[in-house]
């Protein structure tokens, strides 16, 4: 399957042309090892509306996986959690907790990220941290479920292999 993957930017400084963007730069090599790229691009300022429009778009476009970077800290601009949550129709704790896990390896400041998980039909979204380092680590701890995630939204796997009686 080869997988369409988007990458949202949430940024003031980023989408005023202040700062160059290393978070997705670090996202692009993650999934470079994985032979995925990013087909659409965004970077929007930390504006609830402005993020669920660019989800929304992005969905629409048929991507397998959306990525954003930034704006989930505690911060009073961090709103890429709560927009994500009004865009998503099921949400995937584990995958959230998956990548805090991996983020508390390196710091105890992964508890403070309020990233969560989700889906809308078929598309996978996931809220990386605005740090290169931290949406590194997040993303190498999902690499290795992410295929499998995706076969399933995409109705491609029956069985998952799981020992019945």
């Amino acid at each position: 399957m080869k997988v369409r993957v988007g990458l949202i930017t949430a940024s003031d400084r980023g989408a005023a042309g202040t700062r160059r963007d290393r978070t997705a730069e670090a996202v692009r090599e993650v999934l470079a090892v994985t032979g995925w790229e990013v087909e659409r691009y965004e970077v929007v300022p930390d504006e609830r509306p402005q993020i669920v429009a660019a989800l929304l778009r992005m969905v629409a476009s048929g991507l397998h996986l959306v990525l954003t970077t930034g704006g989930t800290g505690l911060g009073p601009r961090d709103v890429t959690p709560e927009a994500t949550a009004e865009v998503v129709e099921r949400t995937v704790p584990g995958l959230a907790e998956l990548m805090r896990q991996a983020g508390l390896r390196s710091t105890p400041r992964a508890a403070l990220s309020r990233a969560i998980a989700g889906t809308r039909g078929s598309t996978l979204i996931l809220n990386l941290p605005g740090s290169p380092r931290g949406a590194r680590e997040s993303l190498e701890s999902l690499i290795e479920v992410l295929p499998h995630a995706l076969e399933l939204l995409a109705g491609r796997v029956v069985d998952c292999g799981a020992e019945r009686e």
